[in-house]
């Protein structure tokens, strides 16, 4: 079927071009919306949440140390928060319902999504416990300990909206087209719960309010997937470049090698990142706290990437002795860590293991059908020259969401540019269709 639309599409497109074609005013329409815009507008979320597997989710009454158990054992990036139905309000004011099937009454509402990094920032947010605990853990660098025992046992439920992308639970329609979907996924949102079954009517874009018996999440990861899957239908957007299209973002926060991890999430937190570049910047180069981390990356050497998914693999029983590291330390702990294929899970969670037939549709790898398969992590970067095309897919090969943009040859080499995001290629993609849309549109109508 995909290959008869490409090829119906291509035909509509080159009639539009040459002015060829019968039916009037019907079909002028039609040949206007061929091309890559018309790909994405034929294209529906539910045909991509249908492929993924059920929520994995963890009750508003689980601790952080159980949701972070949960992270790990699934290797997901994020999971949902459910609540019994109203006693509470969503996350951005959200009321998102699971309903019985058979009788449509509420069985529960989902409340929010938290990851790894909303549980860290809540322990990175310190201030004065008391010196004496004896749980508590000196951070390095002169900051006040972390009570970790303590802050580790709040309810989940607590710490949803610590980090930007947690104070919105959002949902897409599930007649909502790729190309609208893109609108969101460029504006930052990394990923909507999408109903199978929606009883919303004449609704075709992003809500606050839904109830429907069955959820899958869409992810940036997923969308991006599908451009890659269907390269052959979108035309020459792939083969354009990264400076071409504007894809890339030159301003780049990044840590050196010897910050604290507990710093480092500080600084992400404060800047609304989920990743940053480690850079090759000596100590004595950056005197006081510009030590910790680094304003401007630009021209600095990128050794590798720290970011949440290496939040996320750090087991609970280790967190009280490796956020005092440097971050260079931290990514070698974890590294050996994933080598061991060590994957504890805490029960308590409430979270079925994969191996059981759950998985969370956040997963980074995959189609969220598979969980994302434990080994090391290797820095991905492109060049300003780079295609489209090969950026989506290093990103998608590597189940990355971002890539360092780097130039230079000899001792220069590995110098970074800037970066682009998944949430980049969504918007430059989008834009492209719009832009072909519209000069379609321009050529049939004179």
């Amino acid at each position: 079927m995909a290959q008869l639309r490409a090829f119906a599409n291509e035909q509509h497109q080159q009639e539009a071009l040459h002015g060829h074609g019968h039916g009037g005013d019907s079909d002028s329409n039609k040949k206007a919306r061929a091309g890559l815009c018309g790909v994405l507008r034929e294209r529906k979320v539910v045909e991509l949440a249908r492929a993924k597997r059920r929520l994995v989710e963890v009750p508003y009454t689980a601790t952080l140390a159980n949701a972070a158990n949960a992270l790990l054992a699934g290797r997901v990036s994020a999971v949902t928060v459910a609540a019994p139905p109203g006693h509470w309000i969503g996350a951005g004011g959200s009321l998102i319902v699971e309903s019985d099937p058979a009788t449509g009454a509420a069985r529960k509402h989902y409340i929010g999504m938290v990851n790894m990094l909303d549980i860290l920032t809540h322990i990175a947010e310190t201030g004065h416990d008391d010196d004496d605990d004896a749980s508590a853990v000196k951070d390095g660098g002169g900051s006040p300990p972390v009570d970790l025992d303590r802050r580790m046992s709040v309810p989940v439920s607590s710490v949803i909206g610590h980090s930007l992308e947690g104070l919105t639970l959002w949902t897409l329609h599930p007649n909502t087209s790729l190309l609208d979907c893109m609108e969101t996924f460029s504006k930052g949102v990394h990923r909507a719960l999408v109903p199978l079954e929606s009883s919303a009517d004449n609704v075709v874009a992003v809500e606050l309010v839904e109830s429907a018996p069955v959820y899958r999440m869409l992810t940036q990861m997923d969308v991006v997937r599908f451009l890659r899957a269907h390269g052959a239908e979108l035309g020459g957007v792939l083969s354009r470049t990264v400076r071409e299209l504007g894809a890339a973002s030159e301003a780049v926060l990044a840590v050196a090698s010897r910050t604290k991890v507990i710093e480092a999430i500080r600084t992400m937190r404060a800047a609304s990142l989920t990743a940053v570049p480690v850079v090759d910047a000596p100590m004595d180069a950056y005197p006081g706290t510009a030590a910790l981390f680094v304003r401007q990356g630009r021209g600095k050497k990128v050794v590798e990437t720290f970011s949440a998914t290496d939040l996320r693999d750090c087991p609970v029983a280790q967190l009280r002795s490796w956020l005092g590291a440097s971050v260079a330390e931290f990514k070698d702990k974890v590294a050996e860590y994933r080598r061991d294929g060590s994957r504890p899970l805490d029960a308590a969670a409430g979270v079925q293991s994969p191996d059981e037939g759950d998985t969370n549709t956040a997963v980074e790898a995959g189609t969220g059908n598979e969980e994302e398969p434990p080994r090391p992590r290797e820095m991905v970067t492109c060049s300003f020259q780079s295609t489209l095309g090969e950026v989506i897919e290093k990103a998608a090969a590597s189940h990355v969401h971002r890539l360092w943009v780097v130039d230079g040859e000899g001792e220069e080499e590995g110098l970074l540019r800037g970066v682009v995001s998944l949430t980049d290629v969504l918007r430059v993609v989008r834009e492209a269709a719009l832009g072909e849309d519209r000069e379609l549109h321009d050529i049939v109508s004179s």
